[in-house]
């Protein structure tokens, strides 16, 4: 019998080496490369092709007709709306986030509230013991749910637990990075355990009609740890944002096979637990003076929900020799400098002697390429020290030829503002014909702006 070959499988990406090294070559990680058991291939699995003796299925066309899944609401309609309505019976939705930022407190709450609507679930937690949870429970107020609490992180004591009675409706894996199958070699959190007991999860959550939620660790990047390919094996992907320092706290569908992705449930940490925000807007707006210069209010779109954030731009004159600075929090940094280049090259005016400092009121973090419009308004504010008026907001794409390029969903983001008072609008020239009760500025180039704030025409 030939000797079985080593492997050693990174734990970041899930590439496979046949011998250890300190860098995985894939991924460039250190230190990630552990040794697993390798996959037994029987002489006749060898011998024989996958063309024959497979189980022949059905096709079905493309039109049929397709049942809507019925959705089970959560109690909870910031984490219904992320997740497109509510859990489905039979999925599998992974959440993540940095540790302490409340996703226990979140699913906790969320399973109070259906176990009270009369509905089975199921919390097993692998990191508490069960006395744990019950404490937290009581501290949010919910010790009287009934919940199903465990403390284990076999998976075959799990399903064996779970497969004697009646099936939960909502069964809570805290978190899966700790569940450990006997069926394969190695530590609880590598890629093999990891990839398994989600699988096995999976399984019993799709023959059960169980709606399977599984909390997972983050890497120092933010991504959510282990295989890559756990992410593609569950229908939802959540995660879970925000500062530890800040109160408020995002939860954004990154995928979701039952409902639109980049939908967002916005809540606010308390004392008593996560508290729904309705009006995520008023959260990321602070009180604005007449007279401060440097600050522009910006319409983002988040999935369909529109909300509205303050940029602040700060611009320090240095002494000539000295090397400018430039700092942003919330943003894309290599943006900032294209903003800048345009300004520049454009429009006339300088930055390279000035330190520039951007940063997104509330800790919010925009990725929206229609903040172009509100960073280089709060830009030319700062630098000339001119107010942008209290009552504008400002959204336009900017390409590197200093043209102001219409974005998506115009019509959303003005009925925001103005909901909110806001009563007039620097956008795009495109957009100029939008019916709304907002007066309308339209610019076709950056140096239309400029002109405009700085009372040349």
């Amino acid at each position: 019998m030939a000797k079985l070959q080593k492997r050693y499988v990174c734990q970041a990406c899930g590439s496979v080496a046949t011998r250890w090294q300190g860098q995985c070559a894939d991924c460039a990680e250190w230190n990630t490369l552990v040794e697993e058991a390798p996959a037994v291939v029987t002489p006749f699995q060898a011998k024989h092709n996958l063309q024959s003796g497979g189980r022949a299925f059905q096709l079905v066309a493309l039109d049929a007709e397709v049942a809507l899944p019925e959705r089970m609401a959560s109690g909870i309609a910031e984490f219904d709306r992320a997740l497109g309505g509510g859990f489905v019976e039979g999925s599998a939705t992974l959440i993540g986030g940095d540790p302490g930022i409340g996703k226990s407190t979140l699913l906790l709450q969320a399973a109070a509230k259906m176990a009270l609507a009369g509905l089975p679930v199921a919390y097993v937690s692998g990191e508490e013991a069960a006395d744990q949870v019950r404490l937290r429970a009581r501290r949010l107020g919910l010790g009287t749910a009934p919940v199903q609490l465990a403390s284990a992180t076999s998976v075959r004591d799990v399903l064996t637990t779970l497969g004697q009675g009646r099936a939960p409706a909502l069964l809570i894996i805290d978190s899966i990075q700790t569940m450990h199958s006997d069926l394969i070699e190695g530590a609880p959190g590598t890629v093999s355990q990891v990839r398994a007991s989600a699988q096995e999860l999976i399984r019993f959550a799709k023959e059960r009609g169980t709606a399977l939620v599984m909390v997972g660790h983050v890497t120092k990047d933010g991504s959510i740890a282990g295989p890559r390919v756990l992410e593609h094996m569950v229908d939802t992907v959540l995660s879970f944002e925000g500062e530890r320092s800040h109160q408020y706290r995002i939860l954004r569908a990154i995928k979701n096979r039952f409902g639109g992705t980049d939908e967002i449930g916005v809540f606010a940490m308390q004392s008593e637990g996560l508290a729904e925000v309705s009006n995520p807007s008023a959260l990321f707006l602070t009180q604005r003076d007449e007279g401060v210069t440097g600050t522009t209010v910006f319409p983002a779109l988040e999935g369909t929900r529109p909300v509205l954030v303050e940029i602040q731009a700060l611009v320090v004159r240095l002494a000539s020799g000295a090397t400018p600075r430039r700092a942003v929090v919330g943003w894309d940094s290599g943006r900032l400098a294209m903003i800048l280049a345009v300004l520049e090259a454009r429009c006339g005016l300088s930055f390279s002697s000035a330190e520039v400092y951007l940063n997104i009121a509330g800790g919010y973090r925009v990725q929206d390429p229609a903040a172009d419009l509100a960073v280089a308004a709060a830009l030319i504010s700062a630098l000339s020290e001119r107010p942008v008026p209290a009552d504008a907001v400002a959204f336009g794409e900017i390409a590197l030829s200093g043209e102001v390029r219409p974005v998506a969903h115009a019509a959303l983001r003005l009925k925001e503002a103005g909901k909110l008072g806001f009563e007039r609008a620097y956008l795009p020239m495109a957009l100029t014909a939008e019916k709304t009760g907002l007066r309308l500025s339209g610019f076709k180039n950056l140096g239309g702006l400029v002109d405009h704030m700085l009372g040349r025409g």
